[in-house]
């Protein structure tokens, strides 16, 4: 079912009934001028905070998140279908991104000294470059933007956001927290617009910078357009991580871990568990357990703390990935359970365990964007990282063994992905960078990372007397 009923309207709809939400209309050409205009406007004055006072509204913004915590859950559960005890846990992270980068924003953009090679004296200095355009999806409504914006409003730059359809609800309900929380008129502001509107503001002169979460393809159609303007651009795209588990893996752990890992969210986020690579001496123990905690998770209303999945979060989402699974049979994958659509309302899948996973499948190639789970057996541990690298992406991926040391090394010296995640599963840190490589994108968020990837680098040098 899609979103976008017309083409000057946005309905909302609640995965978890299938009813409609709400109608928003499309901003005018002009509106979104104006906007982008006052945002520029906005920014001219922020720029000129010192980094002290700016991380001072960004603790603001922490205040204003805890404040209205409640009602951005319930809105986010309501338009997208995630457990409700799951969106407060996401706010959570939202205001603990606003607390580190208040503590360390200053210290990152701080201007540095350089002693220079012919004498003289060097500074190189941080500045803000503008407005910051940021497409965003649906899977973390609050946390997707706050990733992005608050790191860029530390930097000094203003911010524009494009959410998905479908949580436009949860995206107007943040542009209330964040003029709530003190942050400058227009300084933060949402667009409701659609793709026609969204690339004539990519080509927009006070478009500084570009910055997606989404999928591979969308994310080559935003580069494409942003070089065609010689403007950065930050991209976090799809992946399909591999978890793997070695011959000496606590396998109570690793099974919870890997459950978790897959589930989490409904299943539907870009850095979950999705390929379970598994060394052949305890393929069969991980498979047997593996598959008996999978067909004990329980989907429905995810308001309820009775259920440990919600819906998939639109119609068409949930048919993608019930072809993705049906593909793959018909190319010899094996159905250990679920992968059957349940009757009744809502757009609801179970968690799914396919078995004889292999190449030419889209449960070995693609992202599998829900609760399926890919087990596929290695030979022995250089099998397994062979087989976690075989992949067109790179975002994240783990590793399940005693051996920390060894673990590590392998990490370090022979995942093929930007984040790495031992006997856990991965979960976003705002103290270490986030981001992969391949299909999975470029450029980096959080860790003091994202905080200078739209920042003027400038090299101001003195010479000496």
């Amino acid at each position: 079912m899609d979103t976008e009923i017309d083409q000057e309207a946005i309905t909302t709809i609640n995965p978890a009934t299938g009813k409609k939400l709400k109608h928003y209309k499309y901003m005018s050409d002009k509106t979104v001028e104006e906007t982008i205009q006052n945002c520029h406007n906005a920014f001219l004055n922020w720029k000129t905070f010192s980094l002290s006072d700016r991380a001072e509204k960004i603790k603001s913004l922490g205040t204003s998140l805890k404040k209205h915590k409640s009602d951005l859950a319930k809105m986010m559960t309501t338009e997208m279908g995630k457990l409700l005890k799951q969106s407060e846990k996401e706010i959570d992270l939202c205001i603990a991104i606003c607390e580190y980068t208040a503590n360390n924003g200053p210290n990152d953009l701080a201007s540095e000294e350089r002693t220079l090679s012919g004498g003289g004296r060097g500074i190189v200095n941080y500045s803000p470059i503008g407005v910051i355009y940021g497409i965003q999806p649906w899977n973390y409504p609050s946390y997707q933007v706050v990733r992005y914006a608050v790191a860029s409003l530390m930097a000094g730059n203003g911010v524009l956001l494009k959410h998905a359809a479908n949580v436009t609800g949860s995206a107007k309900l943040l542009e209330k927290v964040f003029l709530d929380s003190g942050l400058p008129e227009h300084l933060f502001s949402v667009l409701v617009i659609n793709h026609d509107q969204s690339d004539a503001i990519i080509k927009n002169k006070l478009i500084r910078g570009i910055t997606l979460t989404g999928s591979p393809n969308a994310g080559e159609m935003i580069a494409e357009k942003a070089g065609a303007q010689l403007k950065k651009t930050v991209l976090e795209l799809g992946s399909n991580d591999a978890y793997i588990v070695l011959e000496d893996a606590d396998l109570d752990l690793a099974v919870k871990m890997c459950v978790k890992g897959r589930i989490y969210n409904n299943g539907e986020t870009c850095i979950a568990a999705k390929r379970f690579i598994v060394v052949d001496k305890i393929y069969d123990k991980f498979k047997d357990a593996f598959v008996t905690a999978m067909k004990g998770i329980k989907i429905g209303d995810p308001t309820s703390s009775d259920f440990d999945m919600g819906p998939i979060a639109r119609e068409d989402l949930r048919e993608k990935l019930h072809e993705q699974v049906e593909k793959s049979v018909e190319k010899g994958a094996e159905i250990l359970c679920g992968g059957e659509i349940p009757e009744g309302d809502g757009f609801y899948y179970p968690a799914t365990v396919l078995a004889s996973v292999a190449p030419g499948q889209p449960a070995y190639d693609d992202e599998l964007f829900g609760p399926v789970a890919s087990l596929i057996k290695a030979k022995d541990e250089k099998d397994a990282m062979r087989i976690a690298n075989d992949s067109k992406f790179g975002l994240g991926g783990g590793i399940f063994t005693q051996d920390i040391d060894k673990a590590i090394l392998l990490a370090q010296n022979h995942f093929d992905t930007g984040m790495i995640f031992i006997n856990s599963f991965g979960l976003a840190e705002p103290g270490m960078p986030f981001g992969g490589v391949k299909r999975s994108g470029y450029g980096r968020e959080h860790g003091g990372f994202g905080i200078k990837e739209f920042v003027n680098i400038k090299s101001i040098v003195i010479a000496s007397k």
